[in-house]
C-alpha cells in the first residue's frame, strides 16, 4: 500500500508563507494533480513529500508510516523532474539503471528492469545511444524510465512536460496515462497547465497562496468549482462571472443582469434568503447566443470574434463586463451588433460576491 497522507503542512521562508495547513489524502494507485499559478506552493508541497524540503511543522505518511524526518532514500520515492537530469556521458541504458547500480541491484536484475521500462516507454530501439542523440520527447522518456525502474511506493512528478512543444505534450499526456494504468503506482503531478491537470488527474488540487482551495475530480473541478478563483482557473477560456441584484417578481427569484432577471433554480431561494446581490457563474458553452429580445436574454454587444478551429469565442459585451461565449465554427456575426444571450439556468453557478466561496444550492 502507498496510500499517502498530508496532515497540516506548514513551510515558510522568512516572512513568505510557501504552503500553510495543506492536508491531504491521496489513495494507493491514485493520480493527483496538484494544480495552480506561479507561486502557489504545488511544488513546495511535492518536494516536502519528497524529503527535499524541512517542514516547519505537519506530518507525512506513507503507506501509513510517518517518513516526516526521513531523508528522499528513505522514503519509497522516485521523482521526475522539470529539467531531464540526464547524465550526457552515459548511454540511455546506463542513465536508466543508474540509481539501481547505486542500491547494488546486481547486473542481470539491472538489465531485466531496464528492459521492462524501456518496453513500456516505447525506447526499446534507444538504449545504445547518447542524450545527445535523443529529441526532448524521448529524454523525458528516459528520465520517467529512470524513475519507475526503482519500483517506488509513490512516483513524483514535478511539471515534466513543461520543457516540450505541444504537439509533444499532448503525446506524453496520452504517454503517461496509459503508463499510470498499467503501473497503478501512486503518483503526485505538478503542473500549472490546467489542460494537462483535466485530462490526466484521478483528481486536481487546486492551490493558491499555499493553501488547497478545491480538491476533487475533474468533472467537478470543472463543474461545480467551490470558489471563484478555481472556476477562473480552469477552463479555456476560463468561467463567467457577473454580479448582479437579486430579484424577485411572480414567485421566481433571479439575478438581475443587464436589466434583464436571469431565472435561478427554485433551491437557490434558502440559500440566498440574506443575499443582496450575488454573483453567477456560467460556461462560454452553456450560453445561447440569440439575434432577437428574448424574456429571458440579456442584452450584450459584439466585441470581436475568434475562430479556434473546432468552434468559434465570441467576446460580447455587458453592461462594463466581457462575457465569453463558445459558437458554431459556421456562426457569422459582425462586431458591435446587438445580440441576447441566453444562460442556462441548470449550469448557473452561485458564489458569494464578498469571499468568492459559491454558495450552495439544495439539491
Amino acid at each position: 500500500m502507498a496510500e499517502i497522507e498530508l496532515h497540516q503542512l506548514r513551510k515558510t521562508y522568512g516572512k513568505v508563507v510557501a504552503i500553510q495547513e495543506v492536508s491531504l489524502r491521496i489513495p494507493d494507485g491514485e493520480f493527483l494533480v496538484l494544480l495552480g499559478p506561479s507561486g502557489c506552493g504545488k511544488t513546495t508541497t511535492l518536494r516536502a513529500i519528497a524529503g527535499l524540503e524541512a517542514l516547519d511543522r505537519g506530518r507525512i505518511l506513507i503507506g501509513g508510516r510517518d517518513v516526516t524526518p526521513l531523508p528522499p532514500g528513505k522514503r519509497g520515492i522516485a521523482m521526475v523532474f522539470q529539467s531531464y537530469a540526464v547524465f550526457p556521458h552515459m548511454r540511455v541504458l546506463d542513465n536508466i539503471v543508474f540509481g539501481l547500480r547505486m542500491r547494488g541491484v546486481d547486473a542481470e536484475e539491472r538489465r531485466r528492469r531496464a528492459h521492462e521500462a524501456a518496453e513500456l516507454l516505447q525506447i526499446e530501439d534507444l538504449l545504445d545511444r547518447y542524450p545527445a542523440q535523443l529529441s526532448g520527447g524521448q529524454r523525458q522518456r528516459v528520465a520517467v524510465a529512470r524513475a519507475i525502474v526503482m519500483r517506488p511506493d509513490v512516483l513524483l512528478m514535478d511539471e515534466p512536460l513543461s520543457n516540450l512543444d505541444a504537439l509533444l505534450r499532448l503525446h506524453m499526456r496520452a504517454e503517461l496515462k496509459r503508463l499510470h494504468r498499467e503501473l497503478r503506482s501512486t503518483t503526485v503531478y505538478v503542473t500549472h497547465d490546467q489542460v494537462e491537470a483535466l485530462s490526466l488527474g484521478d483528481r486536481i488540487a487546486v492551490m493558491r497562496d499555499g493553501a488547497v482551495v478545491q480538491c476533487d475530480t475533474p468533472a467537478v473541478i470543472y463543474d461545480a468549482p467551490a470558489h471563484r478563483f478555481v472556476g477562473g482557473f480552469i477552463g479555456s477560456p476560463p468561467m463567467n462571472f457577473l454580479t448582479g441584484r437579486l430579484h424577485r417578481a411572480d414567485g421566481q427569484l433571479g439575478v438581475e443582469v443587464g436589466g434583464t432577471a436571469v431565472p435561478l433554480p427554485p433551491s437557490a431561494g434558502a440559500a440566498l434568503a440574506a443575499q443582496g446581490s450575488v454573483t453567477i457563474g456560467i460556461r462560454p458553452e452553456h450560453i445561447t447566443v440569440l439575434f432577437e429580445a428574448a424574456p429571458v436574454g440579456v442584452p450584450a454587444q459584439v466585441s470581436v470574434l475568434e475562430p479556434i478551429g473546432s468552434h468559434q469565442l465570441l467576446t460580447a459585451q455587458v453592461g462594463s463586463e466581457l462575457v465569453k461565449v463558445a459558437v458554431p465554427p459556421e456562426f457569422a456575426v459582425e462586431p458591435g451588433r446587438r445580440v441576447w444571450l441566453r444562460f442556462d439556468p441548470v449550469r448557473l453557478r452561485l458564489m458569494d460576491p464578498a469571499t468568492g466561496q459559491a454558495i450552495a444550492l439544495a439539491p
